[in-house]
């Protein structure tokens, strides 16, 4: 099979785990591929690189998730549910946009023994990835998702705006919206608790609501991963959460990656016998 390259496209991306991921579970599957880094500092250099068109597959993270979504010719439905992809596959003259931010965010958490059928759930910022998030929890069983951010006049914008585009493919669970200073109920009863935001990524930076309204049992994943521990993080653990940093969403979604890209180009199959999961794991350097 042809040599094939694949990038993370983004910006900043040169911390990124991703090549030694992906690079080790090509290896495994027998795949002579190379996966790299695109660093591109602007909308326009991000568009050019996109429309170029020079790679077979791609994630993308901060800030071209919207652009990426934009720039596809075939969109799946976490995709434009959350308005923003993170992954791409150019196959046959058509590109194919996913999202795997949530699929990766509840396999992890379930892989961690965390069940979804019919927990609270809370998820914190109101971007693609907390979208995402948000409809996966709701797949896998939440019996209300409540998605809070500074601002509770758009976060339940964004939860009407989901809600229109889901339309008949909305989940049969309870959505609803708001802040963090007008929901403390609602991140004092959830069971699971997904922190979407980008605070933690340096340091100092402050949970995204009062810790003290969190309880022992909780389960509290916060998506940041690689600062050092955050303050919510921090909390939690204080409280006797059951906390979780954003290192296994992480490799997660590599694995939901690798997934999209043998289903859309049927150029390669997993084989029970591997695990993916443990494969990145191990390649990032995790102790998961």
């Amino acid at each position: 099979m042809a040599s094939r390259n694949l990038y993370l496209l983004g910006h900043p991306v040169a911390h990124s785990k991703s090549p030694d991921m992906h690079n080790a579970a090509y290896r495994a599957l027998g795949l002579d591929w190379e996966y790299g880094l695109a660093d591109r500092a602007s909308d326009t250099e991000a568009r050019a690189f996109l429309e170029d068109r020079a790679w077979h597959a791609l994630n993308v993270t901060m800030p071209f998730k919207p652009l990426a979504h934009a720039c596809a010719t075939d969109r799946s439905t976490a995709a434009n549910l959350a308005q923003g992809a993170n992954v791409l596959a150019n196959w046959n003259g058509r590109v194919f946009a996913d999202n795997t931010d949530g699929k990766g965010c509840v396999a992890y958490l379930q892989r961690c023994g965390t069940q979804f059928s019919d927990a609270r759930v809370v998820v914190c910022g109101t971007g693609p990835t907390s979208l995402a998030i948000m409809h996966a929890c709701a797949e896998a069983g939440a019996s209300c998702v409540t998605l809070l951010g500074r601002n509770a006049a758009k976060a339940q914008g964004m939860i009407g705006a989901y809600s229109e585009r889901a339309g008949a493919n909305l989940p049969d669970t309870v959505f609803s919206a708001g802040s963090y200073d007008e929901n403390a109920d609602d991140i004092a009863d959830a069971a699971i608790i997904v922190d979407a935001t980008p605070l933690g990524m340096n340091p100092g930076d402050p949970a995204p609501f009062d810790t003290k309204l969190l309880t022992a049992g909780q389960t509290v994943l916060d998506v940041v991963y690689g600062h050092g521990e955050s303050t919510l993080l921090h909390m939690a653990r204080a409280a006797g959460c059951r906390a979780y940093d954003g290192a296994g969403m992480l490799v997660a979604q590599a694995v939901e990656t690798v997934k999209d890209i043998a289903d859309i180009t049927g150029e390669f199959s997993i084989p029970g016998s591997i695990d993916l999961f443990e494969v990145m794991a191990q390649a990032a350097g995790f102790s998961l």
